[in-house]
């Protein structure tokens, strides 16, 4: 059976960036995920949107890289916002209480209930709709 795959897209405007990642987030997927956040922070960038409408799954580990880019974002004065969350991440951001750090929701905010409707998604992103071109994409073995 083939690994599942995760691409990611990127497109720059200024000190702000937004990441476009399509497939899935997992133990094995989560290096690309990894390794793309970082190449940001390391090109200047300081405000990072990364946009989840297109992933079909992301477990802790997922998560885990997400918090951890935002730290590294913080510590350089930036941010790093979550866009279009999938259910299973919803719920993982919910059981554990984070989501005001990486949805942009104030501190103890409800965060929207975790039907996966137009709907009850998180804003897009600031940045109108720009043909993005691949970054990085493939199997992470």
């Amino acid at each position: 059976m083939p690994l599942p795959q995760l691409a990611v897209y990127r497109q720059d405007r200024e000190n702000r960036a937004l990441i476009t990642l399509s497939g899935e987030i997992d133990l094995e997927s989560v290096p690309l995920v990894r390794a793309s956040l970082e190449r940001c922070l390391r090109d200047g960038i300081r405000a990072i949107d990364v946009d989840l409408i297109s992933v079909t799954f992301c477990d802790c580990t997922g998560l885990n890289a997400f918090l951890r880019a935002a730290q590294q974002a913080t510590v350089v004065g930036g941010t790093l916002r979550l866009h279009h969350p999938p259910p299973t991440l919803a719920r993982i951001l919910d059981l554990a209480g984070c989501g005001f750090l990486l949805l942009g929701l104030p501190f103890g905010h409800v965060p929207p209930p975790l039907v996966d409707t137009p709907a009850t998604r998180v804003p897009a992103p600031p940045h109108g709709p720009v043909p993005l071109a691949p970054v990085l994409s493939g199997d992470v073995r």
